[in-house]
């Protein structure tokens, strides 16, 4: 989702950083932020990779930055982008070979696998000798922590919200967004009595984040640790309650249709954009993509929180990125100094603006959250409320990866399995993951 911003020249975006930087003479671009003759670094080069594709206009934004970079430090800044796909397994590798960068962009769910490897440096003095400890958005800190430890500066992350069809609701007679389970419930009856060839609100199969919020909204857990060991939770109490009423959602009050139950989040996206759906779970990102698969669309959404059983956001699942730096750059200070850049203040901000991810900064999110856009305003307060992050451990990758979770949902929504027993086939499945890698 893009907010109504153009993407910023590589000069402008200069003149935009040195605008909301701190000190120095109006003459003097150096000035801001320490200068290069404060910070020593001339003749030095940065390496960072960054993922591609997050913006698209990546390129011109990092020209904007370098030359910001150097304006503050005197050093050079080598950007070199690299490709979703493949880019865990580069990293691996660079790290056998010893080729990895100065920084890095680290998908969320990476971190702690790196930094239980020793790759990552511990940024957790650089980020209080900053002031930021107490201005991360908790769920993107949370993710970045291992062993107590913060190994990966928030950046920029996405969550999950409910984006909804106001002319079907309106059809339907429904008052408004619904706040909790009770409410949800009947919205989903009223759209089925409205009209029989509404979808009222698809459970896709193939969709682990779109369940989470269930699990957590009735007070579960994914998995609990304790000394260092991980354990599978969603045989609790807690736990199959929300999987009762996520599915019973399909199976009991008819939300759904059969085909979802091998949907994932794109196959639910493109049935909303038909226009006959009254409500799917999706990121905040996506809003950007109905208003250019279904233009005509946009003036009839709108967006709400997925509601926690009593009432209030239910956890949702952050996803994103963090910056890490390389233990083993020889670049520890310079480094950092590109991290603070990147990750507050008016780069952040313009990031943001033209991926339409959220920043990692609390203050910066809470200023967005505070907006009166409908279509920004409720994913932020989804993210600063309830924002979760999966079980911090590398093991819950290859847990990912094996589609347990999946396997869980599907094996209910076709009748194959009982809410207990697909739990209890996914927890000894997760547990047995869980001790192979501890």
């Amino acid at each position: 989702m893009k907010r109504s911003i153009p993407a910023l020249t590589a000069g402008a975006l200069v003149l935009a950083l040195a605008a909301c930087s701190g000190g120095g003479g109006d003459d003097d671009p150096t000035d801001a932020g320490g200068g290069a003759d404060d910070g020593g670094y001339e003749g030095q080069t940065l390496t960072v990779w960054i993922m591609e594709g997050t913006n698209p206009d990546a390129t011109g934004y990092f020209d904007g930055v370098a030359q910001e970079f150097t304006a503050r430090t005197g050093a050079e800044l080598d950007v070199q982008f690299q490709p979703w796909d493949g880019a865990h397994d580069k990293f691996v590798t660079s790290i056998a070979g010893g080729t990895g960068p100065d920084v890095a962009e680290v998908g969320t769910t990476w971190t702690a696998e790196f930094a239980e490897l020793g790759v990552l440096a511990d940024l957790t003095a650089s980020i209080e000798g900053a002031g930021l400890d107490g201005d991360l958005v908790e769920g993107l800190a949370e993710a970045g922590t291992y062993d107590g430890a913060l190994y990966g500066m928030p950046w920029y992350a996405g969550v999950r919200s409910i984006i909804y069809n106001k002319d079907l609701f309106e059809a339907a007679g429904i008052a408004g967004p619904p706040t909790n389970w009770e409410e949800l419930t009947a919205a989903v009856e009223a759209l089925k009595a409205s009209d029989p060839e509404v979808i009222p609100f698809p459970i896709p199969g193939d969709s682990q984040y779109s369940l989470y919020p269930f699990v957590w909204g009735a007070g579960g857990e994914i998995a609990t640790e304790s000394d260092g060991t991980w354990t599978a939770a969603l045989d609790s109490p807690e736990a199959i309650e929300g999987l009762e009423y996520y599915t019973g959602l399909a199976l009991e009050h008819g939300s759904s249709t059969a085909a979802a139950d091998t949907w994932n989040e794109a196959d639910a996206l493109a049935a909303f954009e038909q226009g006959n759906v009254g409500m799917i779970i999706a990121g905040n990102w996506t809003v950007g993509r109905i208003a250019q698969d279904a233009p005509d669309l946009m003036e009839s959404i709108g967006a709400f929180p997925i509601p926690s059983r009593d009432g209030g956001p239910a956890g949702s699942f952050l996803g994103g990125s963090h910056l890490g730096v390389w233990s083993d750059s020889d670049q520890q200070d310079l480094a950092w100094e590109f991290v603070e850049l990147m990750s507050t203040g008016q780069a952040a901000a313009d990031w943001s603006e033209q991926t339409g991810y959220f920043p990692g900064q609390a203050s910066a999110l809470a200023e967005i959250a505070a907006d009166e856009d409908p279509l920004v305003a409720p994913f932020a307060q989804q993210m600063l409320e309830a924002g979760r992050s999966v079980p911090l451990t590398p093991a819950f990758g290859q847990i990912q990866g094996a589609k347990t979770v999946e396997a869980m949902v599907q094996n209910v929504l076709t009748g194959r399995m009982s809410v207990e027993d697909a739990a209890a086939e996914a927890v000894a499945a997760m547990n047995e993951t869980f001790s192979a890698g501890s």
